[in-house]
């Protein structure tokens, strides 16, 4: 979830990485990761792996499979918070992150949660301020499927779309 003052706030650098870096708001101790640099619309940001693979759901996984959560590694990609106008994507089929907009440096990397996360083990209210915001956000289960398809989507949820 992120905050809607994040962008107004001079943010507290964490930790540095190739591509991007954890910075921290002073005042809510929110953490959130920032590119270092710019990505074009589509480009391959990163390639992740399965740090642990789980049969139940933590506010810190992605979902892969009916039963398969994962806990990223490199694990800073933890700190990629929710928009409902995401910048990236989490590929959990080739296991890459994907740029989806031009990403200048120094902005916050997002995505949507429903993109992975069948039913969300925490639902949440959204104050992402986008004007596409659902402002709850619960999972890809919950959302209208006229809304659903305008999201990139991993081949996990897609199937259980179908469903």
């Amino acid at each position: 979830m992120t905050s809607p003052a994040l962008s107004d706030v001079l943010m507290v650098s964490v930790e540095k990485h190739d591509f991007a870096e954890v910075v921290q708001h002073p005042v809510t101790g929110e953490k959130a990761l920032c590119s270092l640099v710019a990505f074009k619309k589509g480009a391959v940001i990163s390639s992740f792996s399965a740090k642990d693979i789980l049969s139940i759901p933590t506010y810190l996984t992605v979902q892969t499979g009916e039963h398969t959560h994962i806990t990223l590694n490199p694990s800073y990609l933890q700190y990629i918070n929710h928009n409902c106008s995401p910048n990236i994507f989490f590929d959990t089929t080739n296991m890459q992150l994907i740029a989806l907009k031009q990403i200048e440096a120094n902005e916050e990397l997002t995505f949507f949660y429903p993109s992975t996360e069948w039913e969300m083990t925490q639902s949440f209210n959204c104050f992402c301020g986008s004007n596409k915001c659902l402002r709850t956000i619960k999972g890809a289960k919950y959302i209208p499927s006229h809304i659903i398809k305008e999201y990139r989507l991993t081949d996990f949820i897609k199937k259980q779309l179908k469903k």
